[in-house]
């Protein structure tokens, strides 16, 4: 499978998600993660390694670790014969994820995306799609492999070296449906000195909030906000559609916009160019993103 062509038109308010069985449950992930889908009967186990890493894959001569679904979902360990798989990118890595089997591609809004209740706010999955009168469970991808191997992903290790300095008159509102981020993210800016941050679980919010500031002040809107940061898969609006909005907007778009996502690879970069981001950055990369802030703010 090759993702490249799908969705052309960024900012629609619309992905497209592929669904896949584990199990006899049926999940989901973003196509825009899935680089392919293939067929493997190669499998190098790693010794003394964690129980949710089946091993390492050869393909197209690129060494791939292979992460179990089955283990990590509902803890069974199957023995490895073939396997179909899931291969992705995102935080700037490679990683396989061994399933059952593929029901197919489905086009569908944001809004369609529900947050899951407070009850399973820490599971593994960050919304529940209905589709054909059953429930789809939209899995935390990042998560997984974070959790296997912090490195990948935001870790404290990476708040403590933000440098302090006073930045407490600047306002920020910042979007992202993880709840880890976001306070991964809180602590980041607030030991770097920020300290006004309005922070919001879904890109339809900070857009209404947004709006708010703006039917107060008119032109003087960067009064109270002065920079956005947002996350891309977010359930009722993604990022590249608020990022549309804000940008389309004749006074709005006057406010920077950085993206910070696990999605900003070469291949996925030029979404976020289209609807007009003025920085995207990487979600492993926190350290960077209090100098992007500097140097936007000053432009101001």
């Amino acid at each position: 499978m090759n993702n490249k062509g799908i969705l052309l038109e960024t900012g629609t308010g619309e992905l497209e998600i592929l669904e896949f069985i584990v199990n006899n449950k049926h999940y989901a992930i973003n196509v825009i993660k899935v680089k392919e889908v293939l067929d493997v009967d190669n499998l190098t186990k790693l010794p003394q390694t964690n129980p949710s890493i089946a091993g390492l894959i050869l393909c197209r001569n690129e060494i791939i670790t292979l992460l179990d679904l089955h283990y990590i979902l509902d803890g069974q360990k199957q023995d490895f014969k073939s396997s179909k798989t899931i291969i992705c990118e995102f935080n700037k890595i490679k990683v396989a994820f061994k399933i059952d089997n593929i029901v197919g591609v489905h086009r569908i809004k944001w809004e369609q995306i529900t947050k899951p209740d407070d009850l399973s706010t820490n599971s593994l999955v960050t919304g529940n799609i209905v589709l054909d009168d059953k429930i789809i469970l939209l899995l935390d991808f990042e998560k997984i492999v974070t959790d296997i191997n912090p490195s990948t992903g935001i870790s404290e290790d990476r708040v403590v070296k933000v440098e302090y300095k006073d930045r407490s008159n600047i306002k920020i509102v910042l979007a992202d449906d993880s709840a880890l981020i976001r306070k991964l993210l809180l602590d980041t800016l607030h030991k770097a000195g920020f300290k006004n941050l309005t922070m919001f679980n879904d890109g339809k919010q900070a857009l209404d909030y947004l709006y708010g500031i703006y039917e107060n002040k008119k032109e003087n809107f960067l009064e109270d906000v002065q920079l956005l940061i947002t996350d891309i898969e977010m359930p009722q609006m993604d990022g590249h559609t608020l990022t549309r909005k804000i940008k389309e907007h004749p006074v709005l778009k006057r406010l920077p916009v950085i993206i910070f996502s696990s999605l900003i690879t070469d291949d996925l970069k030029h979404k976020g160019e289209a609807v007009g981001a003025d920085a995207q950055l990487s979600k492993p990369d926190i350290g960077e993103l209090v100098n992007l802030i500097d140097t936007y703010i000053g432009n101001v």
